[in-house]
């Protein structure tokens, strides 16, 4: 009988969802600094070139702006394009790309052109990356109307999500949690590194397959506090959650934009507390957003105020990197002041 899964990390797995579409789609292209005969910073391309051609998967010059620019033309021509960079803290230059071109050309012309492409960028700290290899901007791209912002937590998720974005008939960015690429990690930078083998959602269906992009994923349930997260923060609040014996609903988002806001609404009306964790800066956050949704929506059923654990209102600080990230143990004091928090 034939093997129906297999274990992957969450590089296998994003590179499996752009061999399976390179395989059923001829008009899908992988391009990027570094991603044909390198295989990517990270290998996350490694071998596709070999296994589809030089047309297929090719490297770019270093300019980002370019590279969107190139994608967007590709896309409205009827192609669609996988396109890389490198890191999301290089992603600023190629941000007119996707804010004035790529997400308005559906609404501009009226219908008649799309840009079904997909901009997969790694995000995130914890790997020791510095200023410039570490930061989180996913709330600059959420307040683009027009494009879908995704990002994934697992390997599953991961090539099930980038299937849906390669699909869909317009632009999405997939933000790729690097410190998860190849293991979940739970925020204690002291504990030696955990693999995806042998982890449930590192077993990846072989094949085609979807992940709905708008659906969040409920990892665990409780009655007593809703924890929004998403990318590296959901398994730190797992291992919060874990520590403190509390009964909680961790909330994988999954998809910022569009954002399962029935999910939402639902876990903070059954537990009438809500925490977000996100490693971004904390001022204009995608944390604020989560919580204008809440209070608009669930406001008279809260019985503590609303809580953010973020990264601090800094440049991401190489020497003090374990400072800045929101750490499990201080999500777990964040967990328990508010536990001890006076019903509202």
């Amino acid at each position: 009988m034939a093997k129906t899964s297999t274990d992957m990390s969450m590089i296998e797995a994003i590179r499996d969802a752009m061999d399976v579409k390179m395989t059923m789609d001829p008009n899908v292209l992988v391009f990027g600094e570094d991603v044909g005969y390198f295989g990517g910073v990270f290998r996350c391309t490694a071998g596709l070139q070999e296994k589809h051609g030089l047309h297929r998967c090719f490297d770019t010059p270093i300019s980002e702006g370019g590279i969107i620019g190139i994608a967007i033309g590709m896309a409205a021509n009827g192609l669609r394009p996988v396109a890389e960079i490198q890191f999301a803290d290089y992603i600023y230059p190629a941000y007119d790309q996707i804010a004035s071109e790529a997400a308005r050309l559906r609404y501009r012309s009226n219908g008649d052109f799309s840009a079904p492409l997909t901009i997969r960028t790694p995000v995130g700290g914890g790997i020791y990356g510095g200023t410039t290899h570490s930061q989180s901007p996913e709330a600059l791209f959420t307040h683009i109307a027009g494009l879908k912002t995704i990002i994934p937590s697992n390997p599953y998720d991961a090539k099930g999500l980038l299937i849906s974005a390669i699909e869909d008939e317009d632009p999405v960015l997939f933000l790729e949690p690097k410190r998860l690429y190849n293991g979940p990690f739970d925020g204690d930078h002291h504990k030696p590194s955990v693999s995806w083998a042998g982890h449930p959602l590192g077993d990846v269906p072989n094949g085609h397959y979807t992940v709905p992009l708008g659906k969040a994923r409920t990892l665990r349930e409780g009655n007593d506090l809703t924890i929004l997260a998403y990318g590296t923060m959901v398994w730190v609040a797992e291992a919060a959650v874990e520590a403190t014996g509390i009964s909680a609903d961790v909330i994988d988002l999954r998809s910022l934009l569009p954002l399962d806001l029935d999910a939402i609404v639902n876990s903070v009306k059954k537990t009438g507390r809500a925490m977000i964790l996100h490693e971004a800066t904390r001022t204009s956050g995608f944390g604020a957003e989560l919580i204008a949704e809440i209070q608009e929506h669930c406001f008279y059923y809260l019985e503590a105020p609303l809580v953010r654990v973020t990264g601090w209102d800094t440049p991401y600080p190489h020497a003090q990197e374990w400072a800045y990230f929101p750490t499990k143990d201080r999500v777990v004091k964040e967990i328990q002041d508010l536990m001890s928090e006076q019903q509202l």
